[in-house]
């Protein structure tokens, strides 16, 4: 059975020395949530273990937030976010 993905942001810049992407929130992700993200180049599932908005760590973020999201694999601006 496949998961179904709800598209629910863009990966806008990525920080190779810290591992973190910048993540345009297009609909809610909380930590304990199944991503998967996607590009070009990019495809790897995780789960959602730390996140931040303005250097502040959260547990939850919604629509319009930019986040500082903990990513596993480098990723690239403009990789598609999807929550599992």
């Amino acid at each position: 059975m496949a998961n179904e993905l709800l598209k629910i942001g863009d990966i806008t810049h990525y920080f190779t020395r810290i591992e973190v992407a910048v993540v345009d929130l297009s609909d809610s992700l909380k930590v304990g949530d199944e991503i998967h993200i996607k590009g070009a180049t990019t495809d790897f599932k995780q789960i959602v273990e730390s996140m931040q908005i303005e250097h502040e760590k959260v547990e939850k973020a919604g629509l319009g937030d930019s986040i500082g999201l903990v990513v596993k694999y480098r990723v690239r601006a403009g990789d598609e976010v999807f929550k599992l």
